[in-house]
């Protein structure tokens, strides 16, 4: 068996990786890479394997930087089938077709700034390309062995990953001739006790293990935190007369936000303010997490008891459309808006944050991380100014970063997550990836003593031979 990563090796982006046996290829993710736009293209537009030749590929959960390039994949001669969760199944219909969108208007503004007569930018997928993939997905369910293979040389069974919705640690029984093999991918790993999700399940060990690393380095606050201070800011800006406006992502991170607004309004700790969820994208994922909010964590399901929607309530207002979301400019008074990007880079959170940045009364509240680079970055130095829309606006604004909501593992995440799986096997190989170096190298000292042999930090494009 060989294993060969060809992305997200040395990084955090663009998670795909390769097993191959005497018969079989299976791609574990197809992520997009994302970061600047010129660099991101060339790493996007090239496959370092045979589209054609793969026998399947397994998703761990619907991440752009974990989905985003299947399509392409299917453009360029991929026609197995893709293993997933039937909630991420569900998911990245929605994530792809948004990410085909963006491609087209993305193509279509890059193509203005050509010179005449250069071919024009073509996206790497269309909406067409999504829907012919959606056809090949098989949802699967946690805990279930299937069959990958005809000739049942490889079996897979998903267990709760804690991360995002649908997110799976992704267990492999991998025969090769006459060898016999346990491939483990923990995809990206979650955190225990967070809003909404299950705790990440232990495996029982495996001879090979593909371990994420992004926060191999650090403690995350406790996520129960955000919910204290989400009142606080908010009450102050009720005082002030205020808008809050809280930039998020529109999977998962929204979902939390809102649950926690709900629970805040249901327990009288915040007064029935008008709060807006003005995201498309997140709007019709929320409407996912309904349909899923069965398999949500005890928390949510005693939720349920007495409140049918926990992603809804008196307050909270859904925007429909543009015109709506400009009338909120005009808005007098105390309101809450939640809306798209996490990091300020674009969407209709970028037209509330010109609003209201100038103004002293208002916060803006940023969850997690702001990469170099992005607007969110500059908000979060408190700039004297803020570019938006090629105009400096001034940033008067309170400005608060709250970052008790990452959905990756952190130390002491993985180090019981190592715990509890040796206590029912042991772990071989072990390679991480999905991590900046000093991430990835101070992870593998601090689960060192779990493993057999020292663990690997593989290159870009580097193979190894599993004996």
């Amino acid at each position: 068996m060989k294993l060969t990563f060809l992305g997200a090796a040395g990084e955090v982006t663009g998670s795909q990786h390769l097993i191959e046996t005497t018969h079989r290829r299976i791609l574990l993710d197809c992520g997009f890479f994302q970061g600047r736009r010129a660099e991101s293209r060339q790493k996007n537009e090239t496959f370092y394997c045979q589209p054609k030749d793969l026998d399947a590929v397994i998703l761990s959960h619907a991440h752009i930087d974990h989905c985003g390039n299947l399509p392409q994949l299917y453009r360029k001669g991929f026609r197995g089938p893709v293993f997933c969760t039937d909630a991420t199944a569900d998911i990245a219909e929605i994530m792809l077709m948004d990410s085909a969108k963006i491609q087209r208007e993305d193509a279509k503004y890059l193509t203005r700034k050509l010179k005449k007569g250069h071919p024009p930018v073509e996206p790497f997928y269309t909406e067409e390309d999504v829907k012919e993939l959606i056809r090949n997905f098989e949802p699967c369910l946690f805990s279930q062995w299937y069959d990958l293979t005809d000739d049942g040389e490889v079996q897979l069974r998903f267990h709760p990953s804690g991360h995002v919705l649908g997110s799976a640690i992704t267990e492999l029984l991998v025969k090769d001739g006459t060898e016999h093999r346990k491939v483990v991918f923990t995809g990206d790993l979650g955190r225990r006790d967070m809003p909404l999700l299950k705790d990440p399940v232990p495996v029982e060990g495996a001879d090979v293990l593909i371990c994420e690393s992004t926060y191999g380095n650090r403690i995350h606050p406790p996520a129960q935190d955000i919910k204290t201070e989400l009142k606080r800011i908010i009450g102050e800006a009720h005082l002030q007369g205020g808008r809050v406006i809280i930039p998020a992502f529109s999977f998962g991170r929204t979902q939390q936000i809102v649950y926690y607004l709900n629970e805040l309004t249901n327990n009288k700790e915040l007064d029935c303010l008008p709060m807006f969820l003005d995201s498309p994208l997140a709007s019709r994922l929320t409407q996912v997490f309904r349909r899923y909010d069965h398999t949500l964590d005890a928390d949510v399901q005693d939720t349920l008891r007495f409140d049918d929607d926990p992603f809804g309530f008196e307050c909270l207002t859904e925007i429909e459309n543009q015109q709506q979301s400009i009338e909120l400019n005009d808005r007098r008074g105390c309101f809450v808006v939640i809306s798209a990007s996490g990091m300020c880079e674009n969407g209709r959170v970028v037209h509330h944050l010109k609003q209201a940045l100038p103004h002293p009364q208002n916060h803006v509240i940023l969850m997690g991380y702001q990469a170099p680079h992005t607007t969110g970055r500059h908000i979060a130095e408190r700039r004297k100014y803020v570019r938006i829309f090629d105009r400096d606006v001034a940033l008067n604004a309170k400005v608060e970063q709250l970052e008790g909501l990452s959905a990756h593992a952190d130390v002491v995440d993985f180090k019981w997550w190592f715990e509890e799986s040796t206590k029912r096997g042991h772990f071989g190989k072990v390679f991480l990836v999905h991590g900046e170096p000093d991430s990835a190298k101070a992870l593998a000292q601090t689960i060192r003593d779990y493993c057999d042999e020292d663990p690997i930090i593989p290159h870009f494009r580097e193979t190894f031979d599993i004996p």
